[in-house]
């Protein structure tokens, strides 16, 4: 189950022009890793502190979208949709807030195993926080900075497919004047989760557009998980990855507030040398290292940004005896986190982040342009 970070509940990614007036939650006042079928109904809809998520009619939903592999669950305001094939592949999604909470993925021995991370706390205000999962975390803004838009509410718009092949699950979005659209198409396969954007700017003027697709994904332990497929790809390290979904190991005395957070994860925001200045550019290739390690261990607590990465690399949880790979479309960039192995196995914090981002180069959108991209989670621990 989840909430939304740019795109939804609690807290947003930080920025200058849009802000929360909520703390951010202590890692300390969070539960345990909490499965999503134990928490599914013990928890009220999280509050909002800024932007309020529109009612769910749950009878409409049930009428007009049941079918396809698609069921509904009303939960204290909000929704569950789950999808289901008939091969066992199951993924949960909380609506408004667009979060998937949950994949299974059916194994060669039979079983299921979930690939992805998802914790539940109570908030200050006894509201669920809940964090993990696949989550879009993006901003909108245009180049002189007067304009600045982050999605909070999704619109579950149409569902296609069928139980036996796959299920496809299209939710909108847009600017109060309808200049900016956006499509979020959730498509799960036999052995593929996607998760795919088709944005269209119909502004007069060009938009900048940053952040990403951050999925979580559980091992057994960091200590024990190893990045297959990265050797000779550029990266740099940049501040833990801050949005309203990310599950942060770090101590409360070592959280920064989202001002200087957000200032070094992107220190030309709102600039102009984020756009033509030579000294940026010089600055960002300063920090560049090359990646030497074809089987990157990721024992080591981390927090990376790569930005000549192959489109799709392994992640492999020798714990679990387990693999997932990874792939990107459109996204010129790859984020990369570890807690390290200090954190206990099979806990709150076994797992590691993977996003398909815009964060050192924003992503340009020119008047009445369209943009797709995404990402993928591709199982293949199945049977030929």
């Amino acid at each position: 189950m989840a909430l939304s970070s740019l795109f939804c509940p609690t807290r947003f990614i930080p920025t200058p022009f849009v802000t929360s007036t909520r703390n951010t939650p202590s890692p300390h006042t969070f539960a345990s890793y909490i499965p999503h079928k134990q928490c599914k109904r013990e928890f009220p809809l999280p509050a909002v502190a800024s932007v309020p998520y529109q009612p769910i009619n749950f009878d409409y939903l049930q009428e007009e979208f049941s079918g396809h592999g698609v069921t509904f669950e009303g939960v204290e305001g909000s929704c569950i949709a789950k999808m289901e094939l008939k091969n066992g592949s199951i993924v949960t999604m909380m609506l408004p807030s667009g979060l998937i909470t949950s994949y299974k993925a059916p194994m060669w021995h039979g079983g299921k195993v979930e690939l992805l991370h998802t914790a539940v706390s109570e908030g200050e205000y006894g509201d669920a926080i809940i964090q993990g999962g696949v989550s879009l975390n993006f901003n909108f803004q245009s180049d002189d900075a007067e304009f600045s838009w982050s999605p909070t509410n999704w619109v579950l718009h149409k569902i296609e497919g069928n139980a036996e092949e796959s299920i496809q699950v299209e939710l909108t979005t847009r600017t109060p004047d309808d200049k900016i659209g956006l499509k979020y198409i959730v498509t799960l396969e036999e052995d593929t989760l996607n998760s795919q954007l088709e944005i269209s700017n119909n502004k007069s003027l060009p938009l900048q557009m940053r952040g990403s697709i951050l999925s979580h994904l559980t091992v057994s332990s960091p200590e024990a998980t190893y990045a297959l497929g990265l050797e000779r790809s550029n990266y740099c390290s940049k501040p833990l990855f801050e949005s309203e979904f990310m599950l942060s190991p770090l101590d409360s005395g070592q959280e920064k507030g989202f001002a200087n957070i957000f200032q070094q994860l992107f220190p030309y925001w709102g600039t102009k040398s984020q756009n033509n200045g030579s000294e940026g550019s010089q600055r960002n290739n300063e920090e560049m290292d090359e990646e030497m390690d074809n089987c990157k261990k990721l024992s080591e607590k981390l927090s990376l940004v790569y930005t000549d990465a192959p489109r799709n690399f392994t992640v492999i949880d020798r714990g679990r005896r387990n693999s997932v790979s990874v792939g990107r479309d459109g996204f010129d960039e790859m984020y990369l986190f570890s807690p390290g192995s200090q954190v206990e196995i099979y806990s709150k914090y076994s797992y590691i982040c993977v996003g398909q981002a815009a964060i050192l180069k924003p992503i340009i959108l020119s008047s009445e342009d369209v943009w797709t991209g995404g990402q993928y989670i591709f199982n293949p621990n199945l049977d030929a």
